[in-house]
C-alpha cells in the first residue's frame, strides 16, 4: 500500500512548493510591485487565511463524494490557482489568485490524511500521515530551492509557470495509483460537535502556535539573509535547499516518535526548539553557524508536525475527515498570524533578528499547552482504569 501512499506524496509536493515558494522570492515580487518587503509578505497571510476560512467549506461541500474524486477535483482547483498567479498583472490579482490556490490546501491534506491512514494498519497510521507529508517536506528540498533560481533568473512568474505542470503529474498520479475509496460522511457538518472536546481544541491551538513560531521567521528568511547574515541570493537558495533538508529528516522522525510516545516526543521537541531559536539569534550574523542552525530548527520545527496531525486524527476518532481538516486550517492560521507577527515587528522596526525572540515564545505557550494535554491524558486513562475495575 506504500505506492498509493506515495501518489498522495507528489500531490503535497506541489501544494508544499506553491505554498512556500514566496519565501524565497519576497524580495523579487516587492521589487516587481513596487511594494515593502512586510507587503509582499501578506501573500503569505492571505493563502494561510484562504486555508484556514476555506478548508472547513471546501471540506462540508465535498462531504459527499467519493474521496479520489474530490482528490481530483482539489487537485484541478490547486493546477489552475497557480496559472493564474503565473498571469496575473498586478499586486491585488496575484493576492486573488493566491487565496483560490489556497483553497484546495486544507481539504486536500485532510482528505489525504484519512485515505492514509485507511491505506495501512493501525500502529503504522502516523508513519503513513508522515510519508504524505514527505511530499510537502521535499518540496522544500527540491521545489523551492528550485523554483526560487528560476526565479531569480527568469523572473518570478517563471517559478509559478514550473508548477503547472506538477500538479498535472500530480493529478495523473492520483488517478492511476490511489484505489477507490468510500464516499465521506454526509452529515460532515454535524461533526463540528467534536470541537466541545477539550483534547480537540488543544492539539488545534497547539498545532497554531507551532506553526505561527516556524512562519515569524520563515516568511521572512530571504530579506534576513540577504541584510543581516550578508550573503548573496544565490546562498540563500543553498539554505532554503538546508532547510527542506532539516524538515525532510524531521517529519520522518516525527512519525516514528509519534508511533513510540507521542506526547512526550512532541513536549520534547519544542523544549529543543525554544533552544534553537535562542541560538538562531546569535548565529544570525554569521553565515555557517546561521546555514547549520536554520537545518536543525527545521528539523525539530517539523518533528513536531506529524505527531499533532495523527494526535487530531486520534482524539476526534468520531469525526476524523472534519478534525484531519480543521487541523490544517490551524498550521495555515498560525501560517497567516506568524507572518503576521514577523511583519508588525518589522513595521514597528524591531528588525529581522527580533523575530526568533518572538517565535521563542509563541513555542513557549505551545509547550505549556502541549503539558495540559498529557496531564489530560493520564487523567483519562485513570478514569477509564478506575471505570474498569468499578465493572
Amino acid at each position: 500500500m506504500r505506492i498509493p501512499l506515495l501518489a498522495l506524496a507528489v500531490s503535497a509536493f506541489g501544494i508544499g512548493t506553491s505554498e512556500f515558494i514566496i519565501m524565497g522570492l519576497l524580495p523579487n515580487l516587492a521589487d516587481s510591485f513596487h511594494v515593502s518587503i512586510p507587503k509582499a509578505g501578506m501573500l503569505v497571510t492571505g493563502y494561510a487565511l484562504s486555508v484556514t476560512v476555506g478548508a472547513p467549506i471546501v471540506a462540508i461541500a465535498t462531504a459527499r463524494m467519493e474521496r479520489k474524486a474530490a482528490l481530483l477535483l482539489l487537485m484541478g482547483i490547486f493546477t489552475l490557482g497557480n496559472l493564474s498567479c503565473a498571469l496575473a498583472p498586478t499586486y491585488g490579482l496575484l493576492m486573488l489568485a493566491r487565496v483560490v490556490t489556497a483553497l484546495c490546501h486544507g481539504a486536500f491534506f485532510g482528505t489525504g490524511s484519512i485515505v492514509a491512514v485507511n491505506l495501512v494498519p493501525k500502529k503504522q497510521r502516523a508513519q503513513a500521515i508522515a510519508l504524505m507529508f514527505s511530499g510537502l517536506t521535499l518540496a522544500n528540498v527540491l521545489g523551492v530551492p528550485a523554483g526560487t533560481a528560476l526565479g531569480q533568473a527568469f523572473g518570478w512568474r517563471s517559478a509559478f509557470w514550473s508548477i503547472v505542470p506538477i500538479g498535472v503529474i500530480a493529478a495523473l498520479t492520483i488517478l492511476w495509483l490511489v484505489p477507490k475509496q468510500p464516499k465521506g460522511s454526509s452529515e460532515l457538518i454535524h461533526e463540528f460537535r467534536i470541537l466541545r472536546k477539550p483534547q480537540v481544541l488543544l492539539v488545534l491551538a497547539m498545532s497554531t502556535l507551532c506553526s505561527a513560531s516556524l512562519f515569524c521567521v520563515f516568511t521572512y528568511v530571504a530579506p534576513t539573509l540577504e541584510t543581516v547574515t550578508k550573503v548573496s541570493p544565490h546562498v540563500v537558495t543553498i539554505v532554503l535547499l538546508l532547510f527542506g533538508l532539516g524538515i525532510t529528516v524531521g517529519n520522518l522522525l516525527g512519525g516514528w516518535l509519534s508511533d513510540w510516545k507521542q506526547m512526550p516526543s512532541i513536549i520534547g521537541l519544542m523544549v529543543v526548539l525554544i533552544g534553537l531559536l535562542a541560538a538562531l539569534y546569535f548565529v544570525e550574523p554569521y553565515a555557517i553557524p546561521s546555514m547549520a542552525g536554520i537545518l536543525l530548527w527545521g528539523l525539530a520545527q517539523f518533528a513536531a508536525g506529524s505527531p499533532l496531525q495523527s494526535r487530531i486524527v486520534e482524539q476526534a476518532h468520531a469525526a476524523p475527515n472534519l478534525a484531519s481538516t480543521l487541523n490544517q486550517g490551524a498550521f495555515n492560521f498560525g501560517n497567516a498570524t506568524g507572518a503576521s507577527l514577523g511583519g508588525l515587528l518589522l513595521t514597528a522596526g524591531y528588525g529581522y533578528r527580533a523575530l526568533p525572540w518572538a517565535s521563542a515564545v509563541v513555542t513557549l505557550v505551545a509547550l505549556v499547552l502541549a503539558v495540559i494535554s498529557h496531564k489530560l491524558d493520564h487523567r483519562e486513562l485513570r478514569d477509564v482504569q478506575t471505570t474498569e475495575v468499578l465493572a
